[in-house]
């Protein structure tokens, strides 16, 4: 049986994270659980307050072929560098150039969204690389567009 995969985000802002990785993986927020037209719905119901209402958020793939992501607030912020990171597929199948320019134009559009970009590795600068560009999330978390 083959099983599933969730990544999972440890962050300050749920909500926004997860909106930001909806824009960068073309992903949507989790509909409400059946029964419930909206999250405001199905939390009133639950009782959770308002100052909890932003502890957990998740995106999904709208054609269910990608992990699920999930976003739990911690009082702690982020200290040191991710041993696990998310290479974002951005380019697939472009040649270097247009790679390059692909991956360029949608590290612009991400910047606007609140990431930072690190540092651009060109073509062949580590051998077999077809080139990349290494990012962080608005809270820090490292990640590659690829």
């Amino acid at each position: 049986m083959a099983r599933t995969v969730q990544v999972t985000f440890d962050c300050a802002d749920p909500g926004a994270l997860a909106a930001f990785w909806c824009e960068v993986l073309d992903y949507r927020i989790e509909s409400p659980p059946p029964g419930f037209d909206s999250w405001e719905a199905a939390l009133d119901a639950w009782g959770v307050p308002p100052e909890h209402r932003n502890d957990r958020s998740a995106a999904v793939d709208p054609e269910g072929a990608g992990p699920r992501l999930f976003f739990q607030k911690v009082p702690e912020g982020k200290i040191a560098k991710n041993r696990v990171h998310l290479d974002v597929r951005a380019a697939p199948g472009l040649g270097r150039e247009e790679r390059m320019a692909a991956l360029e134009a949608r590290a612009e559009v991400l910047v606007a969204r609140g990431a930072e970009r690190v540092r651009r590795f060109e073509p062949d600068a580590e051998p077999g690389s077809a080139g990349f560009i290494v990012m962080r999330d608005p809270e820090g978390n490292e990640f590659c567009l690829d």
